[in-house]
């Protein structure tokens, strides 16, 4: 759990700022949560915040579900999209490039594994995909603490090279059924509410996606946030939350992007509620089920530009809002240092 010891000390130096307090809304709180984890051990409150190498991991799995024809694309796609993320050709690439955010691509278990060899590339394969969750448990108990090991392995793997601002994406044809059951299991809300068009599948689909996602919510609805996880999950749903769970214990700020990559800090926060305190959560997706899933973790995002891609594109997006919120904090004058009379 995050000290406070010196929030009131990050809260006067933001507002002595030339502004009326509150006056920069949802960057300030931005800042205020950056600092103090910043300030963790510290025997003062920090005056300068430095974002340095900030990193998004992209983590890729397929899902059992997937041959129900939950999706409007086939499960090899999963594939394609890895190969065009190692190439550079994909959304996320685009505004990386664009926010000088570093990429990390992670097989957390595709279909078949990438013979590409690439940097960007990481393999922490948990299968070839999960099982279907609408008959049987998408992974072992095994699966699930070697995702959640892995999960853990990469963040740290990513700090120790540099980076102190954190990002989840995911690829994985069938990933947001698997995301809809893990709100409706731990949630208690309605199969219906949860469920949404996903990549775009028509009415029919989507009555059929429904009553799929039900049969797994029936299994392990009530139980605790591991075992749902383990009964409705994906292989990169088990690694999103173990990364989440890692990110808090290595203090380290992270930006949560859509439904997907929200449904493992869900999780996380379940089995670990102190982790909350790290999270940013960068927008609301347009995927049904996103804004009840913020509901549940009392989260205010940033932005709403109406994505549902995933990929971690809404948690990139979001890198220059906390850019922003940091130069403010480091460098905007006082009142006293401006002269100003207040």
């Amino acid at each position: 759990m995050l000290d406070k010891t010196h929030s009131d000390a990050i809260w006067h130096r933001i507002n002595q700022k030339t502004k009326p307090q509150g006056s920069l809304g949802k960057l300030e709180l931005i800042a205020h949560k950056i600092a103090l984890i910043h300030s963790q051990k510290k025997s003062d409150h920090v005056t300068k915040v430095e974002i340095s190498k900030p990193t998004v991991l992209v983590f890729a799995g397929d899902h059992g579900i997937a041959r129900e024809g939950v999706s409007i694309a086939p499960q090899e796609v999963t594939q394609q999209m890895v190969q065009n993320f190692l190439a550079g050709g994909a959304a996320i690439n685009c505004f990386c490039r664009a926010n000088n955010v570093a990429i990390k691509v992670i097989d957390t278990g595709i279909l078949k594994s990438i013979d590409t060899q690439s940097k960007l590339l990481v393999t922490q394969r948990l299968g070839e995909s999960t099982e279907n969750f609408a008959q049987t448990a998408a992974m072992s108990q095994q699966q699930v603490d070697k995702g959640l090991e892995y999960g853990e392995k990469i963040v740290k793997q990513t700090i120790d090279s540099g980076s102190n601002l954190l990002m989840f994406g995911e690829m994985g044809i069938g990933n947001t059924s698997s995301a809809a059951a893990i709100l409706a299991a731990l949630s208690l809300r309605s199969v219906e509410k949860c469920v949404g068009l996903g990549t775009g599948i028509n009415t029919q689909q989507l009555t059929k996606k429904r009553q799929l996602v039900q049969r797994g919510v029936n299994r392990c609805r009530g139980q605790n946030a591991k075992e749902i996880l383990r009964q409705v999950g994906g292989f990169e749903i088990a690694q999103m939350v173990g990364a989440f769970l890692a990110a808090a214990k290595y203090n380290t700020p992270v930006i949560v992007d859509g439904f997907i990559a929200t449904a493992a800090a869900y999780v996380a926060v379940k089995m670990d509620p102190s982790c909350r305190e790290y999270m940013i959560f960068a927008h609301q997706s347009h995927e049904s089920g996103h804004k009840f899933m913020l509901q549940e973790l009392a989260a205010t995002p940033l932005f709403d530009l109406s994505l549902r891609l995933g990929e971690g594109t809404g948690a990139v997006l979001a890198v220059p809002l906390i850019q922003a919120a940091v130069e403010f904090y480091n460098n905007m004058a006082s009142f006293e240092d401006a002269g100003v009379n207040v």
